[in-house]
């Protein structure tokens, strides 16, 4: 089973791991295009005022700008202890024990505007990327990534499950045909649903954890419901490649 994560906005800082190699990196057939992609962000950040504009951050945010400048020699950590926010907190891999890490590591892979995607081991530095971003002198940033990401995840996934829990942008980088997604709905008094948005990070991350603590190896989303189940969420099958998250 494959787990694809949404990245986050927020990251930590720091790290203890040598810098960025992204030859080392998992699904080495993306390296071409990380290696642009690192250029060009790199570029972008020796002129504050575009990469601004670009990254949409606002003149407090130059921190972001000064990551992005040091991509190549900052200090990287594990990108399951680089992302922050609301899934990640919900995931609570600080809680894991060692063997649980290690099966967070095999089953995890998590989005990336800069990267396509990575293993939940891969060592990469902190930066500030969208994947709505478009850097100058490059396409999309989802036409950049259309030929080489979708490919590469169907490769890693090596015929198991595969369950995308990223956010419309970042599937649009690369989808994956077969992949069970989740969509997390508020149910109302009245029985009417509607999508939530904060909530839905939570709920996710709380998926994502189900996931990998379990010791079931899901092959389908009935498998998938009954691991949601289990850890004490209410799931329904909404398709054959469409789970729902209810609160």
């Amino acid at each position: 089973m494959l787990v694809l994560l949404p990245p986050s906005e927020t990251k930590s800082d720091g790290g203890t791991d040598v810098p960025l190699d992204l030859a080392a990196l998992s699904m080495p057939q993306l390296t071409a295009v990380r290696e642009r992609l690192v250029d060009a962000v790199t570029k972008l950040a020796t002129d504050p005022d575009a990469a601004r504009t670009v990254l949409g951050l606002g003149k407090g945010a130059d921190s972001e700008i000064a990551r992005n400048a040091a991509l190549r020699t900052s200090p990287t950590r594990p990108a399951l202890e680089r992302y922050t926010g609301v899934l990640y907190d919900a995931l609570n891999a600080r809680s894991f024990s060692k063997p649980q890490r290690a099966k967070a590591y095999a089953r995890l892979g998590i989005g990336s505007a800069l990267f396509g995607a990575v293993r939940a081991s891969d060592p990469i530095p902190a930066y500030r990327l969208s994947g709505g971003s478009k850097l100058p002198g490059l396409p999309t940033l989802s036409a950049v990534w259309r030929d080489s990401l979708a490919d590469a995840l169907l490769a890693e996934a090596n015929g198991d499950l595969v369950v995308d829990l990223r956010s419309g942008t970042y599937q649009q980088l690369g989808r994956v045909p077969g992949a069970v997604t989740a969509n997390v709905l508020t149910e109302h008094p009245d029985g009417s649903r509607t999508v939530v948005s904060h909530f839905n990070k939570h709920h996710k991350g709380l998926l994502a954890r189900a996931l990998v603590l379990t010791r079931a190896e899901p092959t389908d989303v009935r498998g998938l419901a009954r691991v949601a189940s289990k850890a004490g969420l209410r799931a329904e099958i909404a398709s054959p490649t469409e789970l729902l998250i209810i609160t």
